[in-house]
């Protein structure tokens, strides 16, 4: 990969899109939160392109994204649990870090459609796609061992109601305040408590055939 493009790769996840995304809760006009949505979309695609040059291309990948997208997609529809995070994850430690924050962030923008896409729509989509692109860079770990997957399944549940708390901050705020954010983050304990133990369950329910299946897709198809 070259220089520019590693650039690009670290730049996007973990510089721009945090930028953008907190620059959206300043916008004056009303629905901001739709062109926040769509910027983050295609920096997801331009991150997701970077990883072309280290991994084949074909329509093949592409279309295994969109499906595992729609998994977590359908998965938001169970009541209480969800599998968005454990799916996500799954999937970029055999996929990539790349294919992974895509597969996050478009889940959160498609299935908000649903669901009502609002100033909640940006956060979300950045902390199931920071978590994917994690989730990438510490594959070889997170194969090893289904207990440490496991652990950090719950510790991703922590970081999303962490950053779902920034925004219920500036919700409520209009600006983001140590005072505020842990009374959020307080508050939201329940909350948290429930992604994690959804993350545990999932993440012993799937890991291994997804797995599996991933790994056959992957000999098969030279994806």
């Amino acid at each position: 990969m070259n220089t520019l493009k590693k650039v690009i790769r670290y730049s996007i996840p973990f510089v721009i899109m945090p930028l953008t995304v907190w620059a959206g809760t300043f916008l004056p006009f009303k629905n901001n939160y739709i062109i926040i949505s769509c910027i983050i979309a295609i920096l997801s695609i331009l991150l997701f392109y970077c990883s072309f040059d280290t991994k084949k291309l074909s329509s093949r990948r592409l279309v295994l994204c969109a499906v595992m997208s729609s998994l977590c997609v359908i998965g938001r529809f169970i009541p209480f649990l969800k599998p968005v995070t454990a799916i996500t994850v799954i999937s970029s430690v055999y996929m990539g870090a790349e294919a992974g924050f895509l597969i996050g962030s478009t889940s959160a923008l498609v299935s908000n459609m649903y669901f009502g896409q609002g100033p909640w729509t940006p956060f979300q989509m950045l902390a199931w796609g920071t978590i994917g692109f994690l989730s990438g860079l510490i594959s070889p770990i997170l194969k090893k061992s289904k207990c440490v997957f496991i652990i950090y399944g719950a510790l991703c549940g922590i970081l999303y109601s962490l950053v779902m708390d920034v925004w219920t901050s500036v919700f409520y705020n209009g600006s983001l305040t140590i005072s505020l954010y842990i009374s959020a983050v307080v508050t939201s304990l329940p909350h948290m408590a429930l992604y994690t133990v959804s993350n545990v369950i999932f993440g012993i329910m799937l890991f291994k055939p997804l797995g599996k299946k991933f790994e056959r897709i992957k000999l098969k198809y030279g994806i």
